[in-house]
């Protein structure tokens, strides 16, 4: 039997979706249980803990560089907010804004004693509860590609973002045990209008997953129309989502030193409700930051700490990230890079000065290539390397990033869950008892034999080891035998069948009701003003 036909045993004919379709599987009976037993192997779904300490690339005196440089230069240059509401709240809570220009600057001692009060580990709830999430600590997690406007797969090639396809992708990121959460719309759906384009989009990632989720901040509608869907799909009051972090927003700084109006109304609106903000300046060195490291993390620093204390000035405790995303550029070329020795370095880092804060980290899972090949693969370790190595909380983009971001690939969103499998693996704790020492089993096998066939292994095989997605572990002569297939196809023929085995996870039909009633209300209404 070929590695086709392997994997596709159990699939009943299923078709292999290269348009955006999937065939709907049947619920019970039949072939549907065979089905799911056919699928490439996945470890259940589990929170992560990272079990080593973070490495601290910069001595202690340095980091405190870093924080005092920071503070510097909040203090002496400040930073644009270009809305004046946020300014108002800044100015009375200390901070100096110069009338008639959207500068504010921040006394140090207000930014540090502000900041104490974000939480250091908070509960972040999922439409379905198992699925909940810590954030902070030693607890780590794992999330989708986000705001790619672009998708791809080998069958159709790169293509403009569409609901189709960004249904599908919500579809195998729900199938795949190794992701968390939703980081944002893993392709922009281009072809829902932009005035009901949230509406529609966050609704199909409720319908259709169970998992934590995310919402852009594009405007304070938008904003409300997101909470309330969190609050409905969820099933709770505003009381209970006004205490219970259900849904989080990623505000990007406009770098360098600038927060523009949409994403300070997500703050204002998602703090003011005690939900959650990741805080992340966009800095690429030699761009929109300095070229030296050091530079570019301060001002990454300056940016963030900004974006926190305004946080804490809306609602002291609202649950906040300190995101790092502080990459370099081609120098030739002018276009950003990821994953480079760079990138690595300033992830390890931003875990840093995240701890110095007490506050949770999210960090990325980049890489720059083009195609499912070597550089999209070594990219991602060094990616995934840094952020895990930095004491990552949340980790952004961890399955399906490609080109710098711009588009979203069906078959990279297979090879991401393959390492991130192996890092979940890489963090098990390693068991040292009576049993894991193995005495017994030596002591049947003796000296010069082999352990194959001791009862400590037979007892064990079967899950003593980490099981991949996607790796061959075949001899070459079996591996030539069943097609010589390479990562990418294989790959292919992975989310094809996931797909093909895909079942909606369970929702109240008064839930489902209401989402429903909500939705179509508010695209009755238009949605949000536009400028299409």
């Amino acid at each position: 039997m070929t590695d086709d036909e392997q994997l596709g045993a159990g699939l009943g004919g299923a078709p292999e979706a290269p348009t955006g379709e999937v065939a709907p599987r049947r619920r019970s009976g039949g072939r549907a249980g065979h089905e799911r037993s056919t699928l490439p192997p996945q470890r259940p779904w589990k929170q992560p803990r990272i079990p080593y300490r973070p490495t601290e690339v910069l001595s202690v005196d340095e980091l405190e560089s870093i924080h005092v440089a920071s503070l510097r230069v909040l203090e002496e240059i400040g930073m644009d907010f270009l809305d004046e509401g946020a300014r108002d709240l800044l100015k009375a809570a200390g901070a100096s804004a110069e009338v008639g220009t959207q500068r504010v600057r921040f006394d140090p001692t207000m930014v540090e004693e502000r900041i104490k009060t974000a939480p250091s580990t908070f509960t972040l709830h999922a439409p379905n509860p198992a699925h909940d999430l810590i954030m902070g600590g030693d607890w780590t997690a794992f999330g989708t590609v986000g705001s790619a406007p672009n998708v791809a797969d080998l069958d159709r090639g790169r293509r403009i973002g569409n609901r189709a396809d960004y249904q599908n992708l919500v579809r195998l990121f729900q199938m795949l045990n190794s992701v968390h959460f939703f980081a944002g719309y893993a392709v922009e759906p281009i072809d829902i209008h932009p005035s009901v384009r949230h509406l529609h989009a966050i609704y199909d990632v409720v319908t259709l997953a169970d998992k934590p989720f995310h919402a852009y901040s594009l405007g304070r509608q938008r904003n409300l129309d997101a909470l309330e869907m969190a609050r409905i799909v969820r099933g709770v009051d505003e009381a209970t989502l006004d205490s219970e972090p259900s849904i989080f927003t990623v505000i990007n700084s406009s770098s360098p030193l600038r927060l523009d109006t949409p994403m300070l109304h997500g703050i204002l609106e998602y703090s003011a409700r005690n939900q959650v903000i990741v805080m992340t300046p966009f800095t690429l060195a030699g761009a929109m930051a300095p070229v030296t490291l050091a530079g570019a993390l301060v001002e990454q620093n300056a940016e963030a700490l900004a974006g926190i204390t305004l946080t804490q000035v809306v609602r002291p405790g609202a649950p906040v990230i300190y995101g790092g995303f502080t990459s370099n550029v081609d120098m030739q070329s002018g276009a950003p890079a990821f994953g480079t020795p760079e990138y690595m370095r300033t992830a390890m880092i931003g875990g840093q000065l995240a701890r110095r804060y007490n506050v949770p980290y999210r960090s990325s899972n980049v890489s720059a290539a083009n195609a499912v090949d070597a550089q999209a693969a070594y990219e991602s370790v060094f990616s995934l390397w840094g952020a895990i190595m930095g004491g990552v909380n949340m980790l952004m983009h961890g399955a399906g990033w490609m080109e710098g971001g711009l588009h979203a690939g069906f078959e990279k969103a297979i090879l991401d869950a393959e390492l991130l499998g192996m890092v979940e693996a890489f963090l098990d704790p390693v068991p040292v008892d009576e049993d894991a020492l193995a005495f017994s089993a030596m002591q049947e096998v003796g000296p010069g034999g082999h352990f194959f066939g001791a009862q400590h292994t037979q007892a064990r095989y079967r899950t003593a080891f980490h099981r991949p997605l996607l790796s061959d572990w075949r001899n070459y002569e079996t591996w030539q035998e069943a097609g010589s297939p390479e990562a990418p196809g294989k790959a292919n023929r992975i989310w094809k069948a996931l797909l093909a085995a895909y079942e909606p996870p369970p929702l109240d039909p008064a839930i489902r009701e209401e989402l429903d009633a909500f939705v179509a209300r508010r695209v009755e209404e238009g949605g949000v003003p536009t400028d299409f």
